[in-house]
């Protein structure tokens, strides 16, 4: 903790942190900024009553900017979309594979990409978002659209694709020029954003009794009891050992050092949850917009606290850790890697048996790290159907706050030991000139 305190006596630290604040206020100010058009107070009602739906959850990594509909409404998820595309047409590109492995340059072109789809999704989904509105009318048949139209449509695609496209600047900015990955940053503030008015709720839910008093001390410890849990398997790892061989070249001798490699338990973050949240919220999203009884049933059964949208939610999760594993790792790679650096792991022979190897440690845990993430994002819909409890003390929410804090708190500490490391070489070299 002292390091951390120590962080506002080096000035570089001291100006980056202060340009990642500045950003975050900025971001915060525009999504106070409303599209002009809408009705304000009947879009805030059809989103107090579809609060389970798709709407909820992008209204959420918004930090509430899709509810006002502000030129940020998109937030960054065409760009968190348009990321995990990209990521998943390396597998099956060559040439984007190729690109990857070019290191700076290639990942210069890749992020490139990545804008383009960001803008391309941003203006699919504002025009698609446009054209719902006008179709949409609050609980009281209020229209939501006050004036519908052409005009109204490509005014509110360019605003969202204005909003969405400045956002992804403020988070390039801010990894480049702050501290800590600026979009991971931007969807952690949108998320913080929501948590005083979920204690003040809570607040008053307690003086009107509908909460016990004396179980929110229990409450309290639980919430630390998982976010305990979730900093141990965020940050848990298996070290597999790694041994160089000697390599004689003239007269001198080169490697026999050891090493380690370290597999997370969850090497796929919070995508998972992300993915499989997004596809069970389809089926109250259409039964929100299609009255049609069979529809209606589908969408009742697949409502959350349901024993088919457990079995289904878990699936999914299960599956999207397996998949996103595999495009994230690859055994067969690192094998060949290993081999051509003369490195191996003790007992297993080099090439195809260290492959197999790092694919069985690989598969035990994804099978603990699906376990525990089905585990944290399921216990939100069990503690409000059980609890009433008002907002969540799990889930993709706070995967994402304390992976964001972590990661943080590492970049800043990183910052301080390359810090201290010059100082000491700057001492260094000035005894040696002396």
């Amino acid at each position: 903790m002292g390091g951390l305190q120590s962080a506002a006596n080096i000035p570089e630290l001291r100006r980056r942190i202060f340009f990642t604040l500045i950003m975050l206020a900025v971001y915060r100010m525009g999504v106070q900024i409303p599209t002009p058009g809408i009705n304000g107070e009947a879009l805030q009602a059809f989103f107090n009553q579809n609060a389970g739906t798709l709407f909820g959850m992008f209204n959420l990594f918004s930090g509430g900017a899709l509810k006002n509909f502000s030129v940020f409404a998109l937030g960054i998820m065409p760009y968190i979309s348009a990321s995990i595309i990209i990521q998943l047409l390396t597998v099956v590109i060559p040439q984007l594979d190729a690109l990857k492995k070019e290191g700076e340059a290639g990942n210069r072109k890749i992020t490139q990409y990545t804008r383009y789809g960001t803008v391309f999704l941003s203006v699919v989904q504002g025009t698609f978002i446009a054209v719902g509105l006008e179709s949409m009318t609050g609980p009281g048949g209020q229209a939501i659209v006050l004036v519908p139209g052409l005009q109204f449509k490509l005014m509110t695609m360019l605003t969202l694709t204005s909003g969405t496209a400045f956002i992804m600047w403020l988070g390039e900015q801010m990894t480049e020029r702050g501290i800590g990955n600026g979009i991971s940053l931007i969807i952690f503030a949108g998320i913080v954003a929501r948590g005083p008015a979920a204690v003040v709720n809570s607040i008053q839910l307690i003086k009107a009794g509908e909460i016990a008093l004396f179980f929110v001390p229990f409450l309290v410890l639980f919430m630390f009891a998982i976010v305990a849990v979730i900093v141990f398997f965020e940050t848990a790892q298996r070290r597999i050992p790694i041994q160089y061989a000697k390599r004689v070249v003239g007269r001198r001798v080169y490697g026999g050092q050891s090493s380690h490699l370290p597999l997370k338990i969850n090497i796929s973050g919070v995508i998972p949850p992300i993915f499989a949240s997004s596809i069970m919220m389809f089926p109250a999203t259409i039964g929100s917009f299609i009255k049609i009884e069979w529809v209606q049933r589908v969408s009742a059964a697949m409502a959350p606290g349901t024993i088919y949208y457990y079995i289904c939610y878990i699936g999914m999760i299960v599956f999207f850790c397996f998949f996103y594993t595999a495009v994230q790792f690859k055994p067969d790679d690192v094998a060949d890697n290993l081999k051509k650096n003369g490195g191996f792991i003790p007992g297993i022979r080099p090439g195809k048996r260290t492959a197999e190897f790092l694919d069985k440690v690989l598969t035990r845990l994804t099978v603990v790290g699906a376990i525990y993430l089905s585990a944290v994002c399921v216990l939100p819909t069990l503690l409000i159907r059980e609890f009433n409890i008002p907002f969540y003390f799990g889930g993709t929410a706070l995967l994402i706050v304390v992976g964001v804090g972590i990661d943080t708190i590492s970049q800043i500490e990183s910052h301080l030991h390359m810090r201290n490391y010059e100082g000491f070489m700057k001492q260094g070299r000035i005894k040696g000139r002396r």
